[in-house]
């Protein structure tokens, strides 16, 4: 029996137990990956001041999130095809995530429907949209997230267009699929997926198919999102969202500090310092690089959060003493499903609240809220510790 003690166990759990192409696609990036693996190593240059003979009794990381408790400052971000790495995987992690005490976000690119999380839990979710040249799809989109009680907007910006994932390419990983004799081999390697694919009728974009005008299956889904991607996008766009919208909105994306300044002007709720998990621009900084300057031209307006490369508790005490009042993890959570889904994730969740409320102790606080950068010492994206 496989011991689990941290995100990488799972991590090497699921690329056993996911078909090649599936694991790929959530642990990748764009170019030559550059930005995606220092999202992750830039954290290991934030160092930590030890405190000791400080009482730990009684420690809470609770907090806040756009007005929503959460018992520790972390969401589940959307990702798209959730439901490839397990069976029915949206739903099982928007389970997880209801049992645990955080928010889940549901992709507009899932497996499972909005109305199938609505289904299964009930606390209210979160639903990402992307900008689409279809507006009549987005605004039908919108109205099924009010219906299904939804309690914010994720609204994605930094999917203009699609930056090239090498391995996407190599794996055949496109709508539908036309994947590689390698990967139907390697497909037949991996019996445990394969039942609980068998066992569920949630196989496609739940969605789009049978939701957008003219989609009826994977053939004339892939016609529809090879021209649907918007780059065009506008701040007018996301006025007409916010508007159409009318609830807690969401910007995520946001890497550069004159973007944050505009996301504060177009009135949203919150923003999130992203880079896409390094998906996109390769070469862009990390997103815990680009969180202190925008958290100090904006953090007083907007709640900043960010993700990207947090695999660890330790990575979101961090995050968190830089400034952001909140967390996204999309392959940490990922990786828990696909090596043992709702159970995996849960893993996935205990273990970050573990090492951020172990660590916090040992940075001398025992409330998260009282926690700042003085935990950090002096250097790396840190000034004035």
């Amino acid at each position: 029996m496989t011991i689990i003690t941290n995100i990488e166990d799972l991590r090497v759990l699921a690329e056993k137990r996911v078909p090649r192409m599936f694991y790929d696609y959530a642990d990748s990036g764009s170019w030559t990956e550059s930005t995606y693996r220092a999202n992750e190593s830039d954290f290991q240059k934030i160092k930590l001041r030890q405190r000791v003979a400080v009482n730990m009794e009684n420690r809470s990381t609770a907090t806040k999130m756009v007005g929503i408790d959460v018992k520790m400052p972390v969401a589940i971000a959307p990702v798209g095809l959730t439901g490839m790495q397990h069976a029915d995987g949206e739903i099982l992690a928007a389970k997880a995530a209801e049992k645990f005490g955080i928010p889940f976000t549901l992709s507009t690119m899932s497996i499972c429907s909005i109305e199938d999380i609505a289904a299964h839990t009930t606390a209210p979710f979160w639903f990402q949209l992307y900008m689409m040249r279809d507006r009549e799809a987005m605004a039908a989109m919108i109205e099924r997230a009010r219906a299904a009680k939804c309690s914010a907007l994720v609204l994605t910006l930094d999917l203009q267009v699609i930056g090239q994932r090498h391995k996407d390419l190599k794996n055949g990983l496109t709508a539908p699929p036309s994947p590689t004799l390698a990967n139907i081999i390697n497909l037949m390697t991996k019996p445990r997926w394969c039942l609980g694919m068998l066992g569920t009728r949630r196989h496609t974009f739940g969605n789009l198919v049978g939701h957008v005008k003219e989609v009826t299956d994977m053939k004339s889904l892939s016609s529809w999102t090879n021209e649907q991607f918007d780059p065009r996008l506008s701040w007018a766009d996301v006025a007409w969202v916010k508007a159409r919208w009318g609830g807690k909105l969401i910007l995520k994306g946001i890497q550069d500090v004159e973007d944050a300044q505009l996301a504060v002007a177009s009135g949203a709720d919150a923003l999130v310092v992203s880079n896409h998990g390094g998906r996109q621009l390769d070469g862009a900084q990390s997103s815990i690089e680009a969180l202190p300057p925008i958290v100090a031209a904006v953090g007083d307006q907007i709640e900043v959060w960010m993700d990207g490369g947090i695999r660890s508790g330790q990575d979101v005490l961090k995050a968190w003493a830089l400034g952001a009042k909140g967390t996204m993890i999309g392959r940490a959570m990922a990786y828990g499903l696909g090596a043992m889904g709702e159970a995996g994730v849960t893993k996935a969740l205990e273990i970050l609240h573990k090492e951020l409320d172990i660590t916090m102790a040992f940075c001398g606080h025992t409330n998260i809220q009282n926690v700042d950068k003085g935990i950090l010492l002096p250097g790396t994206f840190v000034t004035g510790a």
